[in-house]
C-alpha cells in the first residue's frame, strides 16, 4: 500500500510539473472518469486485489479491476466528450469527481449534473442508429454538435430533462443529423410522479439558444411529436438548421421563439416554427417553412409575433392552413417576406349551415401593424386571403404585394341563407389605416375583393407617402333571383362597411365591380385618385370631395350616392363637393347619381356622359345647388337630361341639340368680350352640355362654338391657357336666370 501512495505522489509531482492535471481512469466500457489529480488523497486496492478504490476529496469510488482498461493522465477540461461508434459509445469525463455523472446503456447515455459551474459542455460526435442523449443539469450548460449522427428508435435522439439555460453550439464544418423514431418508450417518472416530457427528437424542458456555423437536421418520425420542442424558450443566434420532417411541429418553443440569424428550413405536418404561449420574434436569418397539411401554421404564436428583419420563405399548401399567425398582434416592421398559397377555404359546421375557414398569408387575431417590411403574397387556392385581421390593419412603410387568383362559390351561412365566399387581398373585421408604403394588390378570382373592411378604411395621413394599387377581374357570382331580382357577389377593389377617408396618397383602381364602395361615406380631402375601370366608380349614402385629384372611369355611374334602396324619391343620400379636380367618365351609366341631393360650392368637375338615354351626365331625386367652382358635363338630350336647380348660388346653362355631335369635337365658351370661358373635347358623341362656372352672371352674353382647335393644355378633355380657333358658332344668348337653357 507505501508503495502505491508513494508512486501515485511522484506521479502527482510529475503531472503538477507538466500540466497533466487530471488523472483519468478508463473503463473498458468505453466511460472515462476524470479527477483532479490535487484533489485526489489516495488510490489503493482491497486484499485480493481485484477492486480499485480511488478517494477524490470527500468522494470514495471503487471499480473492478476485470472493468478497467488503463490508468492516465491529462489536461485540466470542462467538456465532457462522448463519442458514438455504432451500438456503443465513448465518453470522456473530467467532471467525475466535481458532480457530473454518466450512465452508458448501449449507445444511451444519460448524464446527471449536480454541478452548479455553468461552463460545462457536452460534447457530441461520432455516429449510432441505437443511441440517445439525455441530460439532468442543476446548472446552464454547453451542448456542443461535433459532427454527429444520432438516431434513436424508440425515443428523442436528445431529451434535456433540464430547466436550466441551455447553449447549443453546431460547430462549424460539421454535419449533424439527430432523428427520432415512430414510437417512443414510456418516459420514467420524474420527481413530481408525473411522466417525463420527451415531445420531440430534439427536447429540453429548459430554454435552448443556438449558434455555430454548422449543419444540423432533424429528422422527427416520432408520432405526435415535434422536430426540435422546448417547454420554454428557443433562441436562435446562428446555425443551419433543417428540420426535414415532424409529425407535429418542427420548431416549438412553449414560452416562445426568437431567431436572430442562421438558416433555417422546416418541413412538417404541424406547424412550422410555433411560438406556443409566448412571443416569436424574428430579427435577421432566412428561414424557409414548406407546409403541406391542412389547418395549420407556417409561423405561429398565441402571444405577439413581430418580424423586423431577416428574409422568410412560407409554402403553404394545406387547406384553411395559415402562413404567419398570431391570436395576439402581428408587427412586420422590416425584412422580406414571400408567402405562397395553395391551400383552399374549408367550410366548417356552425348554427344550421357553414362558416368558413380560409387560407391566409398573414393572420392576427389583434390585429397587423406593417411598418417597413417587404411582403410578397401570391395565392392560387380556392378564396384565400391575404392579409386577415379581426381587429385593426394599419400600414405605415414598406411595401406589400398581394395577388390571388382563387375563385369564390356560394355556400349556405350559419343561418342557412345563401352566402358566399372569395378571395380578398386584405380584409379585416376592424378598420384599415394605409398611411404609407407601397401596396399593390390584383385579384383574378370570382367574386375577388381588393380591400375588405367590416368598419373604416382610412388612405394616407396626410404626410407620409402611400401608394395604392388595387386591380379585380375577376366574374361576379349569382347569390339568388333572377332577371332584375338577381343578387350577386361581385369583384370590388375597395368595400368598407362603414366610412371610407381618402386623406393622401397615389391610388390606382380597376375593378370588375366597384371601384370604392362605403355602406356609410366616402371622404376625398386630397391625393391622386385614378378609377380607371369599374361597373360604378364611387358609390356610398354620402359622398364629400374636400380636395384631390380624381379620376373615375366607369361603365355604369361613376359617383353615386343611395342609400341603396332604388327607385325615384329622394332618399336623403349627398354627393358634396367642395374642392379637388374630378373627371369622370361614364359609357353607359350616370356621370353623377344621387338619389338624394348634389352640392357643390368649389373645384373643377368634367364629366364625359353617356352617348344614349336613358342614361345621363347627371341624374338627382333631389336638387343639385352649385355655389362655386366649375362644372361641364357632356351627354344626351331627353327629358332625362337635368341641370343644376334654380336655388344655386351659382349660374349655370344646359345647351341641347337634336343633331349628334361626333366624340372628340371641341365645345368653346366664350363671353361677349371673347374672353374664354372653358374648351371641352367629350369623350363620346353628345347632344347637350351642361356648365357652371363663378364667372357667369345674370345678364351677361356667352357664345357657343363647336369644332376648332386649342393651344391649350388639356386635362381630360379640358383645355386651359393656349387659344381656340377654327370653330363654328352655333349660338349666342343671354344668362336670364339661374338655370339658362339654349337649343343650338
Amino acid at each position: 500500500m507505501r508503495t502505491l501512495l508513494y508512486t501515485f505522489g511522484l506521479l502527482w509531482l510529475t503531472t503538477s510539473l507538466t500540466g497533466q492535471d487530471k488523472l483519468y481512469i478508463h473503463k473498458k466500457n468505453g466511460l472515462s472518469l476524470g479527477a483532479w489529480v490535487s484533489a485526489t488523497d489516495s488510490i489503493y486496492f482491497d486484499a485480493n486485489g481485484s477492486t480499485l478504490y480511488i478517494r477524490v476529496g470527500d468522494q470514495e469510488a471503487s471499480y473492478a479491476l476485470l472493468d478497467l482498461d488503463s490508468i492516465s493522465f491529462g489536461a485540466q477540461s470542462k467538456i465532457v466528450q462522448i463519442t458514438y461508434q455504432g451500438n456503443s459509445v465513448q465518453v470522456i469525463n473530467p467532471l467525475a469527481f466535481e458532480g457530473v455523472d454518466v450512465e452508458m446503456d448501449g449507445a444511451d447515455v444519460t448524464v446527471v449534473a449536480t454541478s452548479l459551474d455553468p461552463e460545462v459542455v457536452y460534447q457530441l460526435q461520432g455516429q449510432t442508429t441505437a443511441g440517445s442523449f439525455k441530460l439532468y443539469s442543476e446548472s446552464a450548460y454547453t451542448l456542443q454538435l461535433n459532427g454527429v449522427s444520432l438516431v434513436n428508435p424508440d425515443g428523442p435522439a436528445i431529451n434535456i430533462q433540464a430547466k436550466q439555460t441551455g447553449s447549443v453550439v453546431v460547430m462549424g464544418g460539421t454535419n449533424n443529423i439527430l432523428a427520432d423514431g415512430a414510437s417512443y418508450a414510456d418516459p420514467p417518472l420524474g420527481a413530481d410522479g408525473e411522466e417525463e416530457d420527451q415531445d420531440a427528437a430534439f427536447f429540453s424542458e429548459g430554454s435552448l439558444t443556438f449558434s455555430g456555423d454548422g449543419y444540423l437536421e432533424i429528422i422527427g418520425s416520432g408520432s405526435k411529436k415535434h422536430g426540435l420542442a422546448t417547454d420554454s424558450q428557443l433562441i436562435i443566434e446562428q446555425g443551419n438548421i433543417l428540420v426535414s420532417s415532424a409529425a407535429k411541429d418542427g420548431i416549438h418553443g412553449s414560452d416562445g421563439v426568437a431567431i436572430s440569424g442562421g438558416t433555417i428550413e422546416v418541413s412538417a405536418a404541424g406547424d412550422g416554427i410555433d411560438g406556443d404561449n409566448g412571443s416569436v420574434t424574428i430579427t435577421g436569418g432566412i428561414i424557409t417553412i414548406n407546409s403541406t397539411e391542412d389547418d395549420v401554421k407556417g409561423i405561429a404564436s398565441d402571444e405577439s409575433l413581430t418580424i423586423s428583419g431577416g428574409e422568410v420563405f412560407v409554402v403553404v399548401a394545406g387547406n384553411q392552413s395559415k402562413a404567419i399567425k398570431s391570436k395576439d398582434q402581428i408587427q412586420l416592421t422590416g425584412g422580406t417576406i414571400h408567402i405562397t398559397l395553395t391551400g383552399d377555404v374549408v367550410l366548417e359546421e356552425s348554427g344550421s349551415g357553414y362558416d368558413p375557414s380560409y387560407c391566409t398569408g398573414i393572420k392576427g387575431d389583434e390585429g397587423i401593424l406593417l411598418d417597413g417590411a417587404t411582403i410578397t403574397i401570391l395565392g392560387n387556392g380556392i378564396a384565400n386571403k391575404g392579409l386577415s385581421s379581426d381587429v385593426d390593419v394599419q400600414m405605415l412603410s414598406g411595401a406589400l404585394t398581394v395577388s390571388l387568383s382563387g375563385n369564390g362559390a356560394t355556400y349556405k351561412n350559419e343561418n342557412n341563407v345563401t352566402d358566399t365566399y372569395s378571395s380578398t387581398g386584405i380584409t379585416t373585421d376592424g378598420s384599415i389605416y394605409l398611411y404609407g408604403g407601397d401596396i399593390q394588390i390584383s385579384n383574378s378570382g370570382s367574386a375577388g375583393k381588393g380591400i375588405s373592411s367590416d368598419e373604416d378604411l382610412v388612405i394616407g395621413d396626410g404626410l407620409a407617402d402611400v401608394v395604392l394599387q388595387v386591380t379585380t377581374t375577376g366574374s361576379k357570382i349569382l347569390e339568388s333571383g333572377t332577371g332584375q331580382n338577381a343578387e350577386y357577389a361581385e369583384a370590388k377593389t375597395i368595400k368598407a362597411d362603414r366610412d371610407v377617408v381618402i386623406n393622401n396618397g397615389n391610388i390606382s383602381l380597376s375593378s370588375n365591380d366597384d371601384g370604392i364602395k362605403a355602406k356609410s361615406s366616402i371622404t376625398i380631402n386630397g391625393g391622386f385618385l385614378d378609377i380607371s375601370k369599374s361597373v360604378e366608380g364611387i358609390e356610398a349614402p354620402f359622398i364629400t370631395v374636400n380636395d384631390g385629384e380624381i379620376l373615375v372611369n366607369s361603365s355604369d355611374d361613376g359617383f353615386n350616392a343611395t342609400m341603396g334602396n332604388g327607385g325615384e324619391a329622394n332618399d336623403g343620400s349627398l354627393l358634396l363637393i367642395n374642392g379637388g379636380q374630378i373627371a369622370v367618365s361614364a359609357s353607359n351609366g350616370d356621370g353623377f347619381d344621387s338619389n338624394g341631393n348634389i352640392q357643390m360650392s368649389g373645384g373643377t368637375v368634367v364629366i364625359h356622359g353617356p352617348q344614349s338615354s336613358p342614361e345621363v351626365g347627371l341624374d338627382f331625386n333631389g336638387n343639385f345647388s352649385i355655389s362655386g367652382g366649375l362644372l361641364v358635363v357632356s351627354g344626351t338630350n331627353s327629358n332625362m337630361t337635368e341641370a343644376p336647380g334654380a336655388t344655386s348660388a351659382q349660374y349655370s346653362v344646359k345647351a341641347t341639340t337634336n343633331s349628334r355631335i361626333s366624340a372628340g369635337t371641341l365645345f368653346h365658351v366664350e363671353d361677349s368680350n371673347g374672353i374664354e370661358l372653358f374648351t371641352f373635347k367629350p369623350e363620346r358623341a353628345y347632344y347637350s352640355m351642361i356648365f357652371s362656372a363663378s364667372s357667369i352672371q345674370n345678364g351677361g352674353s356667352l357664345s357657343l362654338y363647336t369644332g376648332g382647335s386649342s393651344t391649350g393644355t388639356e386635362w381630360h378633355g379640358l383645355y386651359t391657357g393656349g387659344s381656340y380657333s377654327g370653330g363654328s358658332l352655333k349660338k349666342t344668348f343671354t344668362i336670364t336666370g339661374k338655370l339658362t337653357n339654349v337649343s343650338f
